[in-house]
């Protein structure tokens, strides 16, 4: 299973950008979501949506971000608004899958993609 993530890059304060992650080499997907490392920080949850489409958002996103998901393209999106420095971290999708050929539900990262607010 692979995932590729895209749409990070350097913005304002009070800009908005929109992440995109595509999967690919699964058989079945359950879980998707987002997280992001700041340096120095740990990994943490973003946002997350289940397959029949429940969002989930933490302190960091709720309110500015938005989570979705497209099934016949097999992406997730996260469309984040009102940026503050504070966003400033490598953003990663997540994945909860079977790969194609597979039995196993397995735990998927992608690369990951820089998001940078500054002025």
């Amino acid at each position: 299973v692979q995932l590729q993530a895209f749409g990070g890059g350097l913005v304002q304060p009070g800009g908005s950008l929109r992440l995109s992650c595509a999967v690919s080499g699964f058989s079945a997907i359950t879980e998707m979501g987002w997280y992001r490392q700041a340096p120095e920080k740990e990994r943490e949850l973003v946002a997350s949506i289940s397959a029949a489409g429940s969002k989930t958002y933490t302190d960091i996103s709720k309110g500015r971000f938005t989570i979705s998901r497209d099934n016949v393209n097999a992406m997730v999106h996260l469309q984040m608004n009102s940026l503050e420095s504070g966003d400033t971290a490598v953003y990663y999708c997540n994945c909860r899958a079977r790969a194609s050929g597979g039995t196993l539900w397995q735990e998927y990262w992608g690369q990951g993609t820089q998001v940078t607010v500054s002025s």
